[in-house]
């Protein structure tokens, strides 16, 4: 009797925290599409002022990288862009 009761409470507990692993997604989740939302306000910003959303973007996905891994992209790039002729 002792060992169901153990199991049962083990179960609960188990449910418990499987319940508050998902609460804490399905909020991180609410406010990552929050931010999502928000991200896409500014590029309309943006847009409406006159940048190019697109430059922008690039330059964002460039800034993220470390000097020597932009540089090696850049170099192959321009290997390719030289081998169609089009450098």
């Amino acid at each position: 009797m002792a060992d169901e009761i153990t199991e049962e409470s083990s179960q609960t507990i188990a449910a418990g925290q499987l319940r508050a692993f998902i609460e804490r997604i399905e909020r991180l989740e609410e406010e990552k599409q929050t931010i999502a939302d928000d991200i896409k306000d500014v590029y309309a910003e943006l847009k409406g002022t006159g940048f190019d959303a697109k430059a922008v973007r690039t330059i964002i996905r460039l800034r993220k990288k470390d000097a020597n891994e932009r540089q090696e992209e850049e170099a192959i790039l321009d290997l390719y862009l030289a081998a169609l002729g089009m450098a």
